[in-house]
């Protein structure tokens, strides 16, 4: 099998898988990403994946091509949670659209103002590590898994940060006594 001899840095079957399924694969991306050249990219950071972690596929949880093209899958939405501006911003919780329509009663905006200060001014009293992650989690929808392979912090240490991260906001939202912790109604 192709995968076995790459996991053993076999050169010559990486090419060799490379060149029986990189159609598939730049096809997936293409299709996700719809640009030419970030699916190149994923193409090429998928190919680095499956050197670096050839040694983890198990077949007894399916296909080799069911496992390359999730990787690839994976990947590419990786690519475009990149050009997102939550990835570009050193405070992405600033980009949470309070957007209203005019019909709103003025009281629920200046709740839903107190309540964005309020959570906004917990989350400044996080070191900048714990508000990123927490930023990836809630703000972009990513797994744990998703956050430690984009980070490249260990899996254990994603959900311990967020955990605590969470307790923390918690505790100072619960001290703060502002509406932000009423269920709206």
């Amino acid at each position: 099998m192709c995968l076995e001899k790459i996991s053993t840095r076999d050169e010559n079957a990486l090419a060799a898988f490379y060149d029986l399924t990189v159609n598939r694969v730049y096809g997936l991306a293409l299709r996700i990403t719809r640009r030419p050249q970030i699916a190149e990219e994923v193409v090429s950071d998928v190919y680095f994946q499956v050197w670096q972690q050839a040694g983890r596929y198990d077949a007894a949880r399916g296909k080799v091509s069911s496992w390359l093209l999730t990787v690839c899958r994976s990947r590419a939405l990786d690519a475009l949670r990149r050009r997102d501006q939550a990835e570009l911003c050193a405070e992405p919780e600033l980009l949470i659209s309070n957007d209203h329509s005019s019909d709103d009663d003025p009281l629920d905006l200046l709740l839903t103002v107190e309540r964005g200060n309020t959570v906004h001014a917990a989350l400044k009293t996080l070191d900048s590590k714990p508000r990123q992650l927490l930023a990836l989690a809630f703000f972009r929808g990513l797994s744990h898994q998703e956050i430690a392979d984009y980070t490249g912090i260990p899996l254990g240490s994603v959900k311990s940060i967020l955990r605590n991260s969470m307790l923390a906001l918690k505790q100072i939202l619960h001290k703060s006594a502002l509406p932000a912790l009423e269920n709206p109604s």
